[in-house]
């Protein structure tokens, strides 16, 4: 049985790994968890998965877990307790779907203890990729991607030779924007941005589709995954998301995946790899109900906010970390009504062309770094 340590559980990836949790309780046992500030799905995970440690956000809601909580399962609070819930003693398998740089440390700590990790937190290794990498070869800690696109190209890279592969193509939907032009972009609300047409995300990761950030960071990703050189690295617009990725190799074979806009599936994937287990109830992909897919090339002018990420990427060091934490920020700021929409990508290119990268930067230096792009852009915020 695989024992799992859960960050982010209250989440989209998180409750949906809870789902694969319970469908298959001989296979899976959560250990340890952490839920934000989600006070109420951490009593209903409790009573009915009952890990043996369940970290909360703040300590006030902490003390409160413990007075209507069993003893059996102990509550801690704050970054200190996201690093029991990654690290605890019991646990084979992290699976990281906080969201946010926060989930950098507890990360690197599990790795250093050699556990397996589930990887659907973007940030780890966009911020950092180089430290993550590095820890998981010294450690042997096996890196599995959770996010459906890198899941796809990780299934598709399985038995060949990473030799003989040529190209590793991102499929992208577009977002909830993706049929309007640039100018048609001023003004956009909160509410139509948030309304994505195929899959159902959390608010962050449904912004970033809009803007297309989400798959910057996906490029960034794929580039430390799986070792690849960014000008290998293609992304390609296909509206049905019925294609995850696709990787082409020497002799001009390209081997896609395809499925269903489903998130359980790459989730389930990394947890039981390198077995295949069934999901109830699962919408199977019939290509003749689909008909046709569409593809298209990707306007760099008109999804500016992915040309940066593949300049933060080319120049690295901790220039990622700066497109990061402007983004996060950013993104915050327009789900408030403080920014209009086409302003985030202005703040994160501001924060980028106000940095001077560290090529090798330290856990310290990324950490300050960050904090540092944080208060930058909300001065910038009226």
């Amino acid at each position: 049985m695989k024992k799992i340590s859960l960050l982010g559980a209250s989440g989209s990836i998180g409750i949906q790994t809870l789902d694969i949790v319970r469908m298959h309780p001989d296979l899976f046992s959560l250990v340890a968890v952490s839920v934000g500030k989600n006070v109420e799905k951490a009593v209903e995970i409790v009573e009915e998965f009952h890990p043996k440690l369940l970290s909360v956000q703040h300590r006030e809601d902490a003390e409160s877990l413990r007075r209507i909580i069993s003893r059996k399962t102990k509550i801690v609070y704050g970054e200190e307790g996201l690093l029991e819930v990654a690290c605890h003693p019991d646990t084979t398998v992290l699976v990281n779907a906080i969201l946010g740089s926060i989930g950098l440390s507890p990360t690197l700590s599990a790795i250093e203890q050699g556990k397996t990790i589930a990887i659907a937190n973007k940030e780890t290794l966009v911020t950092a990729g180089h430290l993550v990498t590095d820890a998981a070869k010294r450690h042997g800690s096996a890196l599995i991607p959770v996010d459906s696109e890198h899941s796809a190209l990780f299934q598709c890279l399985n038995g060949e030779k990473q030799e003989q592969m040529e190209r590793l193509i991102l499929t992208a939907s577009g977002g909830s924007f993706r049929d309007k032009k640039r100018d048609e972009l001023v003004g956009v609300s909160v509410h139509d941005a948030l309304n994505h047409p195929n899959w159902s995300m959390g608010a962050k990761i449904t912004i970033d589709s809009a803007t297309m950030m989400n798959k910057g960071l996906e490029v960034i990703e794929a580039h430390w995954l799986f070792g690849t050189p960014y000008d290998q690295i293609d992304v390609l617009l296909h509206k049905e998301s019925i294609i995850h990725s696709m990787v082409e190799y020497i002799d001009g074979s390209v081997m896609a995946h395809l499925g269903t806009p489903d998130m359980r599936i790459p989730i389930q994937y990394a947890l039981s790899y390198p077995d295949r287990l069934e999901i109830r109830n699962a919408k199977r992909l019939n290509l003749w109900e689909v008909g046709k897919l569409h593809f298209e090339k990707v306007d760099f002018n008109r999804f500016r906010a992915l040309k940066l990420a593949y300049e933060a990427g080319r120049i690295g060091g901790s220039l990622p970390a700066v497109l990061n934490a402007a983004n996060e920020t950013a993104v915050a700021a327009f789900l408030e009504g403080k920014i209009d929409f086409l302003t985030i990508e202005e703040l994160v290119e501001q924060a980028m062309e106000n940095h001077t990268s560290i090529q090798h930067a330290s856990l310290d230096d990324i950490l300050e770094i960050d904090s540092e792009t944080r208060l930058r852009v909300q001065s910038l915020i009226k």
